[in-house]
């Protein structure tokens, strides 16, 4: 074990799934032409005032309380200003002594509360994009694209209690599934919706001190993350170790190179002279409201967890699947409610509906399969109507026609043959036509009952209900 510990605070922002900006009545709708939604407002124009869109209030009062924060009575907005070339009014629109939330708290799998400082509004920036293939390193000059100049931001700030990278990760997975049950945001690393910087430093163990922190940007996806915070903590070592300092700085994590590259010095709260903004009023929140809202909040990740583990007794595997893809969660607990084999329902959704979402790269949403069709689905494989090797020839059309499981197996000859006559039938006239296998078979040579069945399989065209074919292929060969 290292005689170091790392210590680790986030700062996630989330961008709020409204259909407006922060202050103005501009669309924040991704991939249009550069430049294409800004007015006067975005753009910091002279004699412009802004306006509070109360529905990105309403998305951070929503997800303060599923982060167990108290939401403020008063609140107010102040400007923080620092110069780059996407920040068009020179200052950004945020909160500094007054957020919407604070004072709230993640639960992590281990049972440790991960404390949240704070969550506060403020909008983003514009989108600076460098020309050349290796990016800002390598371009020769730089576009402003101010699309995004505004867009509504909740800012969720841990405070540094997390100690590793697997924590990290874990904190961010169930912040994104909080959002996206929430629906506040799409929770998409990877396009930008939910951007995370990682504060981290090290300190020898026992230390009660912070070290000197550096922090992290460019991190697009879980996996790159925890990759980053790791590079990062042996970076750290190995200039504590060499008898240097760690510089407290920005560093840009680069997936190619595997790498923190330093970005700048890191500023203090105090370099940005915050102070309030004189256009936007103290926002005072209603407590009825407030409570309206919470008592309004859908099922969280953390409660459709503990259902599916003690209500529907599932294990721990298919809860967390489930829970993180809200969809196939969704479709679930609706199938659930006329369906009493749920392990069946969900290894279904998790094995091969997935299997086949994935193959054809679609969602779930895309298909033709209603819950109710998926749980009498599963109760005719679980009656005998379908073998299971039936069932996964009948899922595509299932998936995709929006017919009813017995229509369909009706229709491809595909019902399950479990009438014992019927069956014995079939059975006796296989033994009648292969009398010295049978002999054989009843002077020890065991094996043969695999070829018994196999013949009774293809008489049937695979329609036999297994079960019953063996045990009555045994009363049969028995004599």
């Amino acid at each position: 074990m290292t005689k170091y510990e790392a210590v680790i605070g986030l700062e996630v922002h989330v961008q709020l799934k409204t259909n407006t900006k922060l202050f103005c009545g501009c669309s924040i709708r991704f991939g249009d032409e550069p430049n294409e939604n800004t007015c006067p407002i975005c753009l910091g124009m002279p004699g412009v005032l802004p306006v509070l869109n109360k529905k990105a209030l309403e998305y951070a009062v929503k997800l303060g309380h599923a982060l167990n924060c108290p939401i403020a009575e008063l609140s107010k907005f102040d400007r923080k200003q620092y110069f780059y070339p996407d920040l068009p009014k020179g200052y950004q629109i945020s909160q500094y002594d007054r957020p919407v939330c604070q004072e709230g708290y993640l639960e992590l799998s281990n049972g440790k509360k991960v404390r949240i400082e704070r969550a506060h509004l403020e909008e983003d920036a514009g989108k600076l994009v460098h020309s050349g293939a290796d990016g800002l390193a390598g371009s020769d000059y730089s576009l402003v694209d101010l699309n995004r100049a505004g867009t509504p931001l909740l800012e969720v700030v841990s405070m540094p209690d997390i100690r590793s990278s697997d924590e990290a990760q874990e904190y961010v997975s169930q912040l994104r599934s909080i959002v996206r049950y929430l629906d506040v945001c799409d929770g998409n690393l990877e396009e930008g919706s939910m951007r995370c910087d990682a504060n981290v430093s090290i300190r020898p163990r026992g230390q009660e001190e912070l070290g000197t922190k550096a922090e992290i940007k460019n991190m697009n996806s879980l996996k790159a993350m925890k990759r980053a915070i790791d590079v990062e903590i042996e970076r750290q070592i190995g200039v504590v170790e060499g008898g240097n300092k760690v510089v407290q700085e920005s560093r840009l994590w680069n997936e190619a190179t595997g790498k923190t590259i330093s970005m700048r010095s890191k500023e203090e709260a105090h370099d940005y002279r915050y102070f309030p903004d004189p256009d936007l009023r103290p926002l005072a929140i209603d407590a009825a409201w407030v409570k309206e809202l919470k008592d309004s909040l859908p099922e969280l990740p953390s409660q459709r967890y503990e259902k599916l583990t003690q209500t529907f007794g599932l294990p721990e595997y298919d809860a967390g699947v489930l829970v993180e893809f809200k969809e196939l969660g969704d479709f679930f607990m609706v199938a659930s409610e006329t369906v009493d084999n749920y392990k069946g329902l969900s290894n279904w959704l998790m094995g091969d509906i997935a299997g086949y979402l994935n193959a054809n790269k679609k969602l779930l949403e895309d298909t033709k399969l209603t819950p109710e069709h998926l749980a009498q689905f599963v109760k005719m494989i679980d009656d005998g109507a379908l073998s299971s090797a039936q069932a996964k020839k009948l899922l595509p059309d299932l998936l995709e026609s929006g017919e009813a499981p017995e229509t369909l197996a009706k229709a491809k000859g595909m019902a399950q043959i479990s009438d014992d006559g019927a069956l014995k039938e079939i059975l006796q006239k296989i033994l009648d036509e292969n009398p010295d296998n049978v002999a054989a078979y009843r002077g020890g040579k065991d094996k043969l009952f695999g070829f018994f069945v196999g013949q009774a399989m293809k008489a049937t065209q695979g329609n036999a209900n297994p079960q019953k074919l063996n045990e009555l292929l045994k009363e049969l060969l028995q004599g």
